[in-house]
């Protein structure tokens, strides 16, 4: 045994949920009223022995006195420019939250604009979206506290940066779109609840509505401008175009990269908006995803992937929108997915394409969809741009494994000259020619080949002894890019660690067919390409299974947590994050309904049938191998997390504890960290995150034998 005392978790075996005539026992089922004096002591009983557990650590202090020292480096955003002033996101280090900045031209000084810092003492309040008007004097923007989902819209006066009385709530899953007129902007807004609305409640989220607010006015006098009573599962979201002429207005069920397209003429209505819109419903279908880049006059821009799933672009005349009518101005490319396109100067189209898992950009024509050159870039990926239609410049910022981020600026006034480099971001101590990045193709079960990238220390010696730690998300059409981390790095410099991620099935790597391989009943694929990424490392020699962890967040954690139940012998350690967990009753939680998309519902019985298969929560048993265990394991969460609610992790830890915590010989430890004012990630502060860090590789550091190396 592990020699770790496990608390007492009540149990009650009488508890059951029928599916299709089927009986499934649900013992922790009162772990989901996260205000009950029971969970509550659960909670704590968890983070005492965990807590313990984790100080008892040897690297804990040295990973995070190490991590504090590298992380404390400047980070800049993208600039962009709105009127005549140019903004920035920028943190001098170790500051919780990212400070705006305003320049009130080029080259002036930069001053604050707005410091999220200010607003609580620990950096629990965050900035979550934000829109200028069209003339730029007015400032919309979202705060969340405790990293939850839930968000105030408050504005600013731009010139006085002086804030205005206006204040939105109820926000959540919220588009923000000025009228050209500058007088009020659309957003979505939620039903008020009884009870609490602060991101520890579960309730389910339906019935989101969109508004206009009218500046100057309370928000009981905004405007109802759609609702969706016979659907109220689906999300609504607004955009008003280039022109300021038409509001375009997506309609999406869940997740899938598919959205049904309605619009309304303003012009029509004297761009006075006061009552409910009268949309022309232009794609009532859920058969394709568009998303408009541009339009000039009646003819619209959009990236789709109607049959194309690696996406194209194309040209919708709303004047005569029969489908014959619509013209392709960029194909789909055989390899390469489409990402993103941003209109600059006119008629120039940015397009951020992917090959292989790395960026390319690439500059089209908006008249013909010509290719007119590419955009030079190194391995790795885009993770900011700024550039509008109306404008001639670009910014954009590139980060890899082993590059902190290289921002760009090209003026477009001359589109023969080359970009050239606005800001390079340094991290002291760190030389990237310290270390090597390679990309391999691991065969899966199924003969589908699945890229890994793998990151280590030049010159280490691969004889099977090496820490690895293995990453992997495999959902949601996401993909997982090229990313530069500070405590990866450190477990790969201190800890002689081998960093690997597969980009398996279920991400947006190779397009919609990559992510439908991963969905539904083929979630399986996602499984096989990790364990089978897993075995490649262990096979090369690159670690062991005594040595190996694995690591995943959210989906990410649903995948670790499979994988564990499924190939336990396979990995040394798991770190699970904010997972879902239980696959049976994610739907009823919050925003779960939206996932559906991607896994199914047990509602409906084939559902039912793929999802009590690979459940975490319903699939944990003791290994069937004589005198094998389960991984070590750190479940991570926190309360405010209302997108995945902590039950899922809580019920997870209890039957794991259950199952294993007193079988003789589960040595490795079972346990589960709960953070408080904090969420699913989103808006954590600085100093929270180097914590949850020093932890999480303190953790995986006692349990595959890593030692600390100066």
């Amino acid at each position: 045994m592990s020699g770790i005392k496990y608390p007492s978790i009540r149990r009650d075996e009488s508890n059951f949920d029928t599916y299709h005539g089927q009986k499934i026992l649900d013992p922790y089922f009162w772990l989901e009223d996260p205000d009950s004096d029971e969970t509550k002591k659960f909670v704590e009983d968890q983070n005492a022995i965990t807590s313990e557990y984790l100080n008892d650590c040897e690297v804990k202090s040295k990973f995070y006195d190490r991590l504090k020292e590298l992380w404390d480096y400047p980070k800049y955003g993208c600039p962009f420019k709105r009127g005549s002033r140019y903004f920035y996101f920028y943190n001098s280090g170790l500051q919780n939250q990212s400070v705006m900045y305003v320049q009130e031209s080029w080259g002036a000084e930069a001053k604050v604009f707005l410091d999220p810092n200010e607003l609580a003492p620990d950096g629990t309040i965050s900035i979550k979206g934000y829109e200028f008007s069209k003339d730029s004097n007015l400032f919309a923007y979202g705060l969340s506290k405790n990293g939850s989902d839930w968000y105030k819209i408050k504005f600013k006066d731009v010139s006085t940066k002086e804030d205005l009385p206006d204040v939105l709530e109820n926000v959540k899953f919220s588009c923000m779109a000025w009228t050209h007129d500058n007088k009020g902007l659309f957003y979505n807004r939620y039903p008020k609840i009884e009870g609490k609305q602060d991101g520890t409640e579960t309730s389910s989220n339906k019935n989101q509505k969109l508004y206009y607010h009218r500046m100057g006015t309370d928000q009981s006098e905004d405007i109802l401008c759609a609702e969706l009573p016979e659907n109220p599962d689906w999300l609504l979201g607004a955009e008003v175009s280039d022109d300021g002429r038409y509001v375009l207005i997506s309609v999406r069920n869940g997740c899938d990269p598919v959205n049904k397209l309605y619009y309304v003429d303003l012009e029509t209505l004297g761009y006075e908006i006061k009552d409910r819109l009268p949309y022309v419903k232009l794609i009532d279908n859920f058969d394709a995803e568009y998303e408009y880049i541009a339009n000039n006059g009646t003819v619209f821009t959009f990236k789709t992937n109607l049959k194309a799933p690696k996406y194209k672009v194309i040209n919708i005349d709303f004047a005569k929108s029969e489908m014959e009518s619509w013209k392709t101005l960029i194909e789909e490319d055989e390899r390469d997915v489409i990402e993103w396109v941003g209109c600059v100067n006119k008629d120039k189209l940015v397009v951020c394409a992917l090959h292989d898992v790395k960026n390319k950009l690439f500059i089209h024509s908006l008249v013909d969809g010509t290719r007119l050159r590419e955009l030079p870039l190194d391995v790795g990926a885009v993770i900011g741009y700024s550039g509008r239609r109306e404008q001639t410049e670009i910014f954009y910022k590139f980060t890899s494994f082993l590059a902190p981020g290289t921002i760009f600026h090209w003026d477009l006034t001359d589109e023969s000259s080359e970009p050239k480099v606005f800001r390079e971001i340094e991290v002291k101590g760190f030389n990237a020619s310290d270390y090597e990045t390679e990309q391999v193709f691991v065969e899966s079960k199924d003969g589908t080949k699945v890229p890994v990238f793998i990151i280590h220390k030049k010159g280490i010696v691969l004889d099977g002894n090496n820490p690895c730690l293995l990453y992997g998300y495999g959902g949601f059409n996401i993909s997982i890019l090229p990313a530069f981390s500070v405590k990866r790095l450190i477990f790969i410099q201190h800890l002689g660690g081998v960093l690997a991620i597969a980009n398996t099935r279920g991400g947006g790597e190779y397009g919609e067919d990559w992510h439908r391989a991963g969905t539904y009943e083929r979630k399986q694929n996602v499984f096989d390409d990790f364990q089978v990424a897993a075995e490649y490392l262990v096979k090369n020699k690159y670690t062991s299974s005594e040595k190996l962890a694995i690591e995943g967040g959210s989906n990410g954690g649903l995948l670790v947590a499979a994988c564990a139940n499924q190939r336990p012998e396979l990995y040394k350690c798991v770190l699970c994050h904010v997972g879902v967990l239980d696959m049976l009753k994610f739907h009823k939680f919050t925003i779960g309904h939206a996932w559906i998309t991607d896994f199914g519902c047990a509602d409906k019985e084939d559902g039912f049938e793929y999802l009590i298969k690979y459940s975490p929560l319903h699939n944990i048993r003791k290994p069937e191998q004589e005198n094998s265990q389960y991984p070590a394991m750190l479940l991570l969460t926190a309360d405010h997390d209302d997108r995945v609610v902590p039950l899922h992790s809580f019920k997870f830890i209890s039957e794991l504890q259950h199952v294993m915590g007193s079988a003789e010989n589960q040595t490795n430890p079972l346990l589960i960290r709960i953070d408080t004012k904090a969420g699913h990630g989103g808006g954590k502060p600085t100093a929270m995150l180097i914590e949850e860090a020093a932890d999480s590789y303190a953790f995986l550091a006692r349990n595959v034998g890593a030692v600390w190396k100066n």
